[in-house]
């Protein structure tokens, strides 16, 4: 479990699988098993912890080609101008907006979204 790197949606975090497959059915049953029941405990946390309307779970894995879930916790507005009348996916956000350096938690900023997620876990 890790924070995002991106705070444009605040609490962005990704639960990455500790055993190295590229997509979820390469994984043993059991396994699998294990690891959606985790990323639901984690999303669940995360939803608490930044008290989201809404949870948006990702689970890609084209860009980098490890299963990985994406947990982005949602609130009204969040879009700002995006979207419809704000609301939307979050990749109708431009990513370099989110990935922008105002959204980046560093040093202090970090540790408070650690500390916060990691209350509820």
């Amino acid at each position: 479990v890790v924070i995002g790197d991106g705070q444009y949606f605040k609490g962005y975090t990704l639960f990455l699988a500790k055993k190295h497959v590229t997509e979820l059915h390469q994984m043993e049953p059991e396994e699998k098993l294990k690891f959606l029941e985790e990323m639901s405990i984690v999303q669940e946390a995360v939803a608490k912890a930044f008290h989201a309307e809404k949870m948006n779970i990702e689970l890609l894995g084209n860009g980098d080609a490890h299963v990985h879930w994406h947990l982005f916790p949602r609130k009204s507005g969040d879009m700002k101008d995006y979207g419809h009348n704000g609301r939307g996916p979050v990749w109708w956000v431009p990513w370099d907006e989110m990935s922008s350096e105002e959204y980046q938690p560093k040093g202090e900023a970090l540790e408070q979204l650690v500390t916060q997620l990691k209350s509820f876990l």
